[in-house]
């Protein structure tokens, strides 16, 4: 375990991870301004990843194509960040279903065409439970989604593009990723929320188990050239902190005391080049505020050193997304 030291302020940051929706959704509504108002209580982060989230799909054409519509909605509000002074959105993240096999090819050059230059890669959901009591109607896949032949066909299609692979998917579920893994070695695998480790229904006061569960999980993927992981999701009810039963706020050395475990073990499991900050929002605003989750990230990093601080935050998120210099 690195040493302790003092937390210093954060010169950058990348949020790796966030959403946006002009309708309102469960999370509410969550625009470009809603961005930039959240970033300026945290003005260290100065670039953003957008994540797929089923946001302004095209409601007309062939089904394969219409989530090409949430990549040309989020050019349009990256170009118009980019024309202002506040955060700017510098890559995007969309959805395809990557069991098309060798079809998802057209959808993947839609998807190029549309972005700008900012396009850099898919996440398609693998997050299943097979009890049925935590996954939402649009999460719904498989099981054994990344263990499909035709989805290993899509995944080695991405791969040839040099596009990343964004993976959502529960803890008990990591084994099928660590698979996917070895079977499309050329693939960037991108680990979601780190890992999945859920807290609610049937999962409830399993922490320790489950963590254990997650980290053996996480321990085999750290053993592949080829994947790296987001340090984040923390603010999901789903992962059973309870925090949004609470009158009041929670402060950042009470998110940083929660955390600290399971994430000082991923960053030392997978090392600092691997691993990256994400505020997912706004869906961990379900608990949490931009600002405190961010504070908190910064006490939890606070025992590594500059160079360390500097790839956990910004360093690791650039380059794995292959964003420019701000």
């Amino acid at each position: 375990m690195p040493e302790k030291r003092t937390p210093a302020p954060v010169v950058e940051a990348v949020d790796a991870h966030h959403h946006l929706w002009d309708v309102e959704t469960r999370f509410g509504s969550y625009t470009l301004d809603d961005l930039q108002a959240d970033v300026r209580l945290f003005p260290a982060v100065t670039q953003t990843v957008f994540v797929d989230c089923g946001s302004s799909y095209r409601i007309d054409g062939p089904e394969h194509l219409k989530p090409v519509g949430e990549t040309e909605y989020v050019a349009r509000y990256a170009s118009e960040a980019a024309a202002g002074s506040g955060v700017r959105i510098a890559g995007i993240v969309g959805h395809a279903d990557l069991c098309l096999g060798d079809g998802v090819e057209e959808v993947l050059e839609a998807h190029l065409e549309a972005a700008n230059g900012l396009f850099r890669g898919i996440r398609q959901s693998g997050a299943h439970d097979p009890t049925g009591t935590v996954d939402s109607p649009r999460h719904r896949r498989p099981l054994d989604l990344y263990r499909q032949d035709g989805f290993r066909r899509g995944a080695a299609a991405l791969a040839e593009r040099g596009l990343s692979f964004d993976a959502w998917q529960y803890y008990f579920q990591l084994d099928d990723l660590y698979e996917l893994g070895v079977a499309v070695p050329a693939l960037p695998i991108i680990v979601n929320h780190l890992g999945g480790p859920l807290g609610v229904g049937p999962y409830a006061g399993r922490r320790e188990e489950i963590w254990t569960e997650t980290k053996r999980g996480l321990a085999r993927l750290a053993q592949l050239d080829n994947t790296t992981v987001k340090l984040g999701g923390i603010g999901m009810v789903r992962y059973g902190t309870g925090w949004e039963q609470r009158d009041r706020a929670v402060v950042p050395e009470e998110i940083a005391a929660h955390w600290a475990e399971m994430i000082s073990w991923t960053i030392d499991c997978f090392g600092p080049d691997r691993c990256m900050f994400e505020s997912n929002f706004p869906v961990d605003a379900e608990t949490v505020t931009y600002d405190s989750l961010w504070q908190a990230f910064t006490l939890l990093a606070a025992q590594y050193s500059p160079a360390e601080r500097h790839q956990l935050f910004a360093g690791t998120a650039r380059r794995v997304y292959d964003l420019p210099s701000p």
